[in-house]
């Protein structure tokens, strides 16, 4: 089941022009909200969205105030290969949805930027926050997505408004971004001809607890050493924060897998080395991440990347790596331990596995001399278990995800 399950896919790279002069092309689309009429066999998505999403008119998910009409229109003069589509999946973030989009259409190197806020359905403010906005500033959109979930929103905008726009660019709401983002992004894909551009993150952390788990996710006590968590260079890797796709790419392998809640990153990049695509991690910009603020919130976060693993695992036949292997035995430990009455044995494993991590927060905690580091074992003890716990689960229940899944509700949502 571990073992690499060999595929035959296309090489994205030998059919893939970008390759040559750093510019990703495709036949020119206008811009149009009219629903497509292509034939399914030619459409991208074909067999991974929902089937009546085949039927969506774009004039019923997108929001555009009539005033927008009356404000200055982007500049649509300049190299046409740094047009971007720009895509942030929300759901209630009317804290920060307004500030993430200042954010990243504080871009000089791009032109004729798009930002698409694709809401899955918030309670809040947040849909009222980007029309007023968008009834500003004509670059800004409301979309709604009726599959709610970040790789559901993520498809549709690619679907309805990729148009002649060469680039993808994923934006997640709970996160700080640098200047020129984007356009940095574009020009690291030119120069490199990456068909995917990942970023690394720095976990900040404003309470207490929230900034312990900032440094484990900061450290190899956390992650394990993975590349867009530690890596201080550009270099090639397998994996990363998704930030931006050729849209090309991203449609040839069908983007997102809609049925993934968690890992459906990773995932698409298993999909995306399978037919020959390359992932470069820049060192240009990172962004700035905060993570869950409590105990509960962090262990139910990393139960779901431990599922999403495991189903990818189940999908793909792909091994595990060393620094998700050695989690993976910290559920079986800790479930030992009701044993340990039988037999002190039985206790050493998940003894062991606590007092190095507790042992390891507290070096971090005298290295930054930060009371909240001394918490980072912890922490990191809460990730460790729940993620090996969400992986177990996975496993044990596979055959119930089998079943098909009913049609999500395609109603358009509406904006005051």
């Amino acid at each position: 089941m571990l073992n690499p399950k060999p595929t035959a896919g296309r090489s994205l790279g030998s059919e893939n022009p970008s390759h040559e002069d750093g510019v990703a092309r495709r036949p020119a689309e206008p811009r149009s909200f009219a629903p497509t009429e292509r034939a399914a066999a030619d459409e991208p998505f074909a067999g991974l969205l929902p089937q009546a999403w085949d039927r969506i008119d774009p004039e019923a998910v997108i929001r555009l105030a009539e005033t927008a009409a009356e404000a200055p229109q982007p500049a649509t003069t300049g190299d046409p290969g740094r047009r971007a589509l720009i895509v942030i999946p929300c759901l209630n973030e009317e804290a920060v949805i307004a500030d993430v989009i200042q954010q990243v259409l504080n871009d000089d190197g791009l032109i004729d930027p798009l930002v698409l806020v694709a809401d899955g359905g918030s309670s809040d403010r947040s849909r009222e926050i980007v029309a007023d906005i968008a009834a500003r500033d004509p670059r800004v959109r409301l979309l709604a997505n009726p599959g709610r979930l970040q790789s559901a929103g993520m498809n549709l905008a690619a679907r309805v408004m990729g148009g002649e726009r060469p680039w993808l660019v994923r934006v997640d709401a709970h996160a700080d971004y640098p200047k020129n983002y984007a356009s940095t992004l574009i020009e690291e894909a030119r120069r490199t001809g990456a068909d995917s551009v990942v970023v690394s993150m720095d976990t900040r952390g404003e309470g207490f607890f929230q900034r312990a788990v900032a440094v484990a996710q900061n450290s190899v006590l956390g992650t394990g050493g993975s590349a867009h968590r530690l890596a201080s260079h550009g270099q090639w890797v397998d994996h990363g924060h998704h930030a931006l796709f050729s849209l090309e790419a991203y449609t040839a392998v069908g983007g997102y897998d809609e049925s993934f809640s968690h890992n459906e990153d990773a995932e698409l990049d298993l999909r995306l080395a399978e037919q020959g695509g390359r992932i470069w991690l820049t060192d240009k910009v990172r962004i700035g991440y905060y993570p869950r603020s409590t105990p509960k919130a962090l262990a139910k976060q990393y139960f779901s990347y431990g599922r999403g693993r495991a189903r990818t695992v189940l999908k793909h036949y792909t091994p595990l790596k060393i620094r998700q292997a050695l989690p993976l035995a910290v559920a079986p430990a800790v479930a030992t331990l009701a044993l340990a009455p039988l037999s002190w044995a039985f206790a050493v494993p998940a003894l062991v596995w606590m007092l190095a991590a507790l042992s390891y927060g507290v070096l971090l905690g005298v290295k930054r001399r930060d009371r909240a580091a001394f918490l980072s074992g912890p922490a990191a003890m809460i990730m460790h278990l729940s993620w090996s716990a969400g992986f177990w689960a996975q496993l044990f229940t596979w055959r119930s995800d089998r079943k098909p899944r009913p049609p999500v509700g395609l109603a358009p949502q509406a904006v005051s």
